[in-house]
């Protein structure tokens, strides 16, 4: 496996891809689009550019590989992110041409289904950025999570240390993005309720791999992107979150089960374990509902590592993936747990 480099970073000023690799919706719901181009203007100082898929749902996976192609090669273009996740861009990788990428490194920002890309420029050299996309960061109601925004920051703009923190105040409810009324104000939160820590007696540090469970789920089964050398994963630190899709309990535990079946779970150093998604539109549980899904989710993932990789150093509830604030967590860069210190730092 390749020890991914990290790409020349973009400054105020210049100009960053907006992608849509899964599906275009922006075409459908414009206003958190609009509303996350504009602050990438205004507070980051980027001049956002817009592919032919970028907006436009039903793109063929080969318009979709073309618009990845054309933001990476383009020369005036520093940075590239990702407008939405979806649930179908492990049908663009086969028709990726992994040299132009490597040719062009540049950051690329994007989670969820964005995993897929993240980890196709992982093993092809190049350390992403697992958060931040246009229309559910950027695009908040109201303002920004502050968290959110310094680390965004930090990640696009500099190259050094990052510690993580617990947020202060957290979310993971949303409102009607077809509603004007919903970007009127910000988006109720709740108190934060820090980070749990498992065998904290530990100091690692590794390259980071990992994602949204159910596309890493999806890649295993495809056999995509997922190296044969499991020496590969030696040492690394392992980050994994949920998706708005809610995986049961069940569901989460067979697919860490099957990691360690294939060998794979056992490799890492330390597991980093977001946040889960516990409330959607489809299922709108009540805190309770939602407490207990995540109380069931953390006892699945106990009990694949129990059999798996018992003494497995673990945080729980890190604010990355589908949570807000969303800490932006550098795909193929290097993150430093120190269990004793209670402390998460990664580098951008």
């Amino acid at each position: 496996m390749i020890t991914p480099s990290y790409p020349p970073k973009p400054v105020p000023g210049d100009r960053i891809a907006v992608i849509s690799p899964s599906g275009g919706l922006p075409g459908v719901l414009p206003l958190p689009y609009e509303l996350g181009l504009r602050r990438l203007r205004e507070d980051y100082g980027l001049e956002p550019v817009e592919y032919p898929t970028t907006r436009t749902m039903g793109a063929t996976p080969q318009a979709r590989a073309d618009d990845i192609h054309a933001a990476f090669a383009d020369p005036e273009v520093k940075a590239v992110i990702a407008s939405i996740g979806g649930s179908d861009q492990i049908t663009v990788l086969p028709l990726l041409d992994r040299e132009v990428l490597r040719a062009h490194p540049k950051p690329f920002f994007g989670m969820s289904d964005n995993t897929n890309l993240l980890l196709y420029l992982r093993n092809a050299g190049i350390v992403g950025y697992h958060g931040a996309s246009v229309m559910a960061e950027l695009g908040r109601p109201g303002a920004m999570h502050p968290q959110t925004a310094d680390s965004l920051r930090a990640a696009l703009f500099t190259s050094g240390a990052y510690e993580l923190r617990p947020a202060e105040r957290w979310r993971d409810t949303a409102r009607d993005w077809a509603d004007p009324a919903t970007f009127e104000a910000e988006p109720e939160t709740r108190p934060g309720t820090g980070w749990t820590w498992l065998n904290a007696d530990q100091v690692v540090e590794g390259r980071s791999w990992g994602g949204c469970l159910e596309i890493i789920a999806w890649l295993l089964m495809a056999d995509r992107e997922i190296s044969h050398d499991l020496s590969d994963y030696d040492g690394q630190v392992l980050f994994l979150e949920t998706s708005e899709e809610m995986p049961s309990g069940e569901e989460v535990f067979h697919t860490l089960r099957n990691m360690g079946e294939r060998g794979l779970l056992q490799r890492f150093s330390a597991l980093l374990m977001g946040r889960p998604k516990t409330w959607d539109f489809l299922r709108p549980h009540t805190p309770e509902e939602a407490a207990r899904y995540a109380a069931a989710q953390r006892t699945a993932v106990q009990r694949a590592l129990d059999a798996y990789a018992p003494g497995l150093l673990t945080v729980f509830d890190v604010d990355l993936g589908h949570t807000d604030p969303q800490l932006v967590i550098p795909y193929g860069g290097t993150v430093r747990v120190d269990g004793p210190a209670r402390r998460i730092t990664v580098t951008y």
